[in-house]
């Protein structure tokens, strides 16, 4: 079975520290679980910001982008118990982001890409570009900045991202094996190689904590998934 899909559902919050133990515990003993029992929720994973934010990440790989607005995981939302209607993300978190995301690069999902696991890191970009350089920013994208930064040691690969509804509209994910990889002098230097990276850079407008890197904390594996 694919572990990876071409959506993805992303959900951000910083939560208060008297109620982070509890937090993590409903996340790790209930809300994964209730969410990979979903069909077309492929893997999932939790991740905390060692750069940027907010803090607490869950990250889940779907089938597509329509799987969270599908029937069941409806259901699901519909009726949550009371661990969640006391701490979930939109009952006591701040700084709340919750988007589902449709991969736009690759072009389709690879046999590397379905079956790859969840990342130990990943570094974030949620950004937004004018309209009048989408075009342009879009393909210097795909064919510049992404596949530079997979020459880096340590990354994995990148993906981007359209979201569904919301702002800003466009997603960058970069796996890394450890979080440190964008400290190196080799991800320096594939930031700095191309004369229309530096052209284009300063028209991105980088959502507040983004760039930012988080380190893996838990994982679940969907049933019947190695």
């Amino acid at each position: 079975m694919a572990k990876k899909g071409s959506g993805l559902r992303m959900v951000w919050c910083d939560v208060p520290a008297d109620m982070e133990e509890e937090f993590n515990r409903w996340y790790n003993e209930e809300h994964l679980a209730d969410l990979l029992a979903v069909p077309g929720v492929l893997n999932a994973a939790r991740y905390e910001a060692v750069k940027g934010g907010p803090k607490h990440l869950a990250c889940y790989e779907l089938e597509n982008a329509a799987v969270f607005d599908s029937e069941p995981c409806l259901e699901v939302r519909r009726n949550p118990s009371e661990w969640s209607r006391r701490v979930s993300p939109t009952v006591i978190g701040t700084a709340f982001i919750g988007n589902s995301y449709e991969m736009i690069h690759p072009s389709e999902v690879t046999p590397s890409i379905a079956g790859s696991g969840m990342a130990p890191a990943l570094q974030i970009g949620r950004i937004s570009i004018p309209s009048e350089m989408e075009d342009e920013f879009n393909d210097w994208y795909n064919s510049i900045f992404v596949p530079g930064f997979e020459r880096v040691p340590g990354c994995i690969r990148g993906r981007r991202y359209r979201v569904i509804e919301g702002e800003p509209k466009y997603l960058t994910v970069y796996e890394f094996e450890h979080e440190r990889v964008s400290q190196s002098a080799e991800w320096e230097r594939e930031r700095n190689s191309s004369p229309l990276t530096q052209r284009i850079l300063p028209h991105l407008k980088l959502d507040p904590g983004t760039p930012g890197v988080w380190k893996k904390t838990f994982e679940l594996s969907k049933p019947g998934v190695s």
